[in-house]
């Protein structure tokens, strides 16, 4: 198994990570056990890098990496952690506001730093940009929290290739996060190609397709009860269906090649690139072992072109994000 590296100056990890939104009731119930359990076949099986977020679960997500730190001792300096700032509660309505300024964006950090119980992040991520401050600006906070030593570098989440030049032009970006698997493909679109050039690791979230691209979807009851797939295009009928039919010659393809779908997915995303690290989130230890049989499991082009040729680029019916969902993610052709 060949390790990648988060970023020119970042370390160096296991290729798959732990994608630890699923550590909240996000996609389903949870408890802290059994996101313990998790990090303890994670340990086991060397995957060393944990993505989380100070608004997953309103602080729960780190708090329960932060018990398992300090239960287990080791981990702290196995697991290599990033985690997010900028979204906070609208005091005014539904949903997220995004603040990039320098107060809220330290003042959160030190919020996560006591969650996670550790002095320093690996990555500090700006989760969302504001439109209202230079991604400059933003840019030289983070590279003051670098200073500070509060974290070892710095990335963006959902952020243009323009937007990633720009920053990288003032302080070193060393990942960029972005959903990327083969249901989105838009990174595609200069993204990747942008992140390869600069050496700025690509760290895709929701690679099996928030469970379309495994072997047990979600089901359409079960989808009723999340806030946020209950309304997303592709969650919604008649798209919801038609990608339950689309996945079937891929789930057949995957067991033809003796993998789950989930594992199969996640290994094509490993193919894009030396500098693509996929981060799976799940609640089930079994699922995640699926999960984990792409790192040995590398692809060759021939099956590469099979798989595009059951899920070629734009199969998927509906849209990433609804209306509302797309407020905060940059757009670029």
């Amino acid at each position: 198994m060949k390790t990648r590296q988060l970023g020119q100056n970042g370390p160096f990890v296991h290729p798959i990570g732990i994608g630890a939104m699923s550590f909240s009731n996000f996609y389903g119930p949870t408890d802290e056990a059994q996101s313990h359990a998790i990090l303890d076949v994670a340990m086991d099986a060397g995957v060393s890098h944990i993505d989380t977020a100070n608004v997953y679960g309103m602080g729960t997500s780190e708090t329960v990496i932060g018990t398992y730190l300090k239960g287990n001792p080791e981990a702290k300096d196995h697991f290599k952690i990033a985690t997010k700032g900028s979204l906070k509660r609208n005091p005014d309505g539904p949903g997220n506001i995004f603040d990039n300024s320098r107060e809220h964006l330290t003042s959160e950090l030190e919020a996560s730093l006591k969650r996670l119980k550790v002095d320093a992040v690996d990555l500090y991520y700006v989760h969302r940009r504001d439109p209202d401050i230079p991604i400059e600006e933003v840019t030289e906070t983070l590279a003051a929290l670098v200073k500070s030593g509060k974290t070892k570098t710095i990335g963006f989440s959902e952020i243009a290739p323009t937007s990633l030049r720009r920053a990288h032009a003032v302080h070193p970006v060393a990942a960029v996060q972005s959903e990327y698997s083969l249901s989105t493909r838009s990174p595609e679109m200069g993204l990747v190609q942008t992140c390869a050039e600069l050496g700025i690791a690509m760290v895709a979230f929701s690679p099996v397709g928030r469970s379309l691209l495994t072997d047990a979807p979600l089901s359409f009851d079960a989808v009723q009860d999340l806030p946020f797939l209950v309304n997303n295009p592709r969650f919604l009928e008649p798209n919801y269906s038609a990608n339950i039919a689309a996945m079937t010659p891929f789930r057949k393809l995957a067991a033809d090649m003796g993998m789950s779908a989930a594992g199969l997915a996640i290994a094509w995303v490993l193919a894009q690139g030396d500098h693509v690290i996929p981060i799976p989130g799940t609640r089930s230890v079994k699922h995640f072992s699926e999960l984990l049989q792409a790192a040995d499991r590398p692809l060759t082009a021939e099956e590469i072109v099979q798989i595009d040729g059951v899920l070629p680029i734009g199969w998927a019916h509906g849209d990433r994000y609804s209306v509302a969902q797309w407020i905060g993610p940059e757009k670029y052709c």
